[in-house]
């Protein structure tokens, strides 16, 4: 397939776009839940159980901290909770797996038995993705695209569950030393074509694959921007788009702005994200960027869960 002048747009996405969200959405089973993202864009709720994540680090180390603060966010309008136990932040160290499940599996299991809306785990580690997934989780995202650990694949395979496949240029530790890609929208593009036909081959089904562009892991501030403004692009791989742009550098970068102080910009990506075709967005302010999405549902393609 030839892939071509991306930052100019891609015909077949600008072709798909107006026919509404239903045409590339669908529906994705997590569980005993069913995400309809041919109706509205779901929201995801960050829950970091972390000392030194970039926005949140320290502040749910607590377990019953982590599960009175998923709480809200499900209060808020939260349609996912995704639970991580390692920062991704850049220059971060990884932890390990015992560490992580340490800190994860407790909250899991306290969700699983207080909430009606399925629980992600945000994990590139196999051990920690089974153990989760048996205590109550039922999606992965896997910020690794199952590359980091070759076993993920087995357990996405054998549990079935949707699986979120991000691009990322080396590892936290490394991905911001100096990024660069000839073409930064068309390799992302390509790397999930490949990413997505090996997986398949090797027992992930299509129809778990959700695929996250990566904005932050190993780009530039203009790589990120030129990735939001070309989004459109990756809607003819057919799949759902997932997009993590909360509170990120690049917005403060724009903006002169320190993390507290990214809202606004947030915001402004959340909304552009959606326009383009974004189908889950991943946040940090749920109430408000719960706002900014249903708002942008209304305009983008008419739908008004009031009416």
């Amino acid at each position: 397939m030839a892939i071509k002048n991306f930052e100019g747009g891609n015909k077949i996405s600008e072709l798909l776009l107006p026919y509404g969200r239903g045409l590339l959405g669908g529906e994705v089973k997590a569980g005993k839940h069913t995400l309809d993202l041919s109706r509205r864009t779901h929201i995801m709720g960050i829950l970091n159980v972390t000392p030194d994540s970039f926005s949140d680090g320290g502040k749910y180390l607590d377990s019953q901290r982590a599960l009175a603060h998923a709480m809200r966010m499900a209060e808020e309008g939260a349609d996912i909770i995704d639970v991580g136990g390692e920062s991704s932040r850049p220059g971060s160290l990884p932890v390990s797996a015992e560490e992580e499940l340490r800190r994860v599996i407790p909250v899991v299991e306290g969700l699983a038995g207080k909430i009606d809306l399925p629980i992600s785990i945000d994990t590139y580690k196999s051990e920690v993705a089974e153990r989760a997934l048996q205590a109550g989780a039922v999606m992965i995202n896997d910020i690794s695209a199952c590359r980091m650990d070759q076993r993920m694949v087995e357990v996405a395979a054998k549990y079935q569950c949707p699986v979120v496949l991000m691009h990322m240029k080396g590892t936290p530790r490394d991905m911001q030393l100096n990024p660069y890609y000839d073409s930064v929208v068309e390799e992302i593009y390509q790397f999930f074509l490949e990413r997505v036909e090996y997986l398949g081959h090797m027992g992930i089904l299509r129809e778990n694959m959700i695929i996250d562009p990566g904005i932050g892991f190993g780009k530039t501030v203009e790589h990120n921007l030129t990735i939001l403004r070309n989004l459109s692009s990756f809607r003819s791989l057919g799949l759902p788009i997932l997009i993590g742009t909360s509170r990120k550098f690049f917005i403060g970068a724009v903006l002169s702005a320190g993390v507290e102080e990214r809202l606004e910009g947030t915001a402004a990506t959340v909304a552009l994200a959606i326009s383009q075709g974004a189908d889950i967005v991943r946040v940090h302010d749920v109430r408000e960027m719960k706002k900014v999405a249903v708002i942008t549902d209304a305009i983008v393609s008419g739908y008004n869960a009031k009416t």
